[in-house]
């Protein structure tokens, strides 16, 4: 089960996963999920802007921030408030992007306070990837009921 509290937009072929929680309890700071994203299990997002085919991994807290399209947030990361992941982008597993950093478009971010280089091209292809595999997981467990 998941939890959406307040004015929570979820995209089109978006798959939000167990132990979720999409918050838009404040009038000024919606939560928006674009288009073919994924939220995975213990995540919280708070005040957050996905842009499309965005993954966001296991226990990631992303509060007041954006990630822009096609970009991955790994597990147990977390973009604070006011910060900006461009589009295609990769926040490492275990990084932290400070309040109020911004992550340029085609860029890693990596470590604890999250440092910047570009992309790679294995890089851009995990991101792929994985948003690749789940935009069909989510397909396959919608078809199968154990997904609403």
């Amino acid at each position: 089960m998941a939890y959406l509290i307040g004015d929570v937009t979820v995209g089109e072929r978006s798959s939000v996963w167990p132990f979720v929680c999409l918050r838009g309890d404040e009038s000024e700071m919606p939560t928006r999920v674009g288009t073919e994203c994924n939220v995975q299990e213990f995540t919280m997002l708070h005040g957050a802007t996905l842009g499309d085919e965005v993954s966001v991994g296991h226990n990631v807290v992303i509060d007041y921030a954006t990630v822009g399209d096609h970009s991955l947030v790994g597990m147990n990361s977390a973009v604070l408030r006011g910060a900006t992941v461009g589009s295609n982008c990769l926040v490492a597993a275990g990084s932290l992007v400070r309040q109020g950093q911004t992550i340029p478009e085609g860029h890693l971010a990596y470590g604890v306070p999250a440092e910047t280089r570009p992309l790679s091209e294995s890089q851009r292809e995990e991101i792929a990837m994985v948003h690749e595999h789940y935009v069909e997981l989510g397909r396959d467990y919608k078809a199968t009921g154990r997904f609403e």
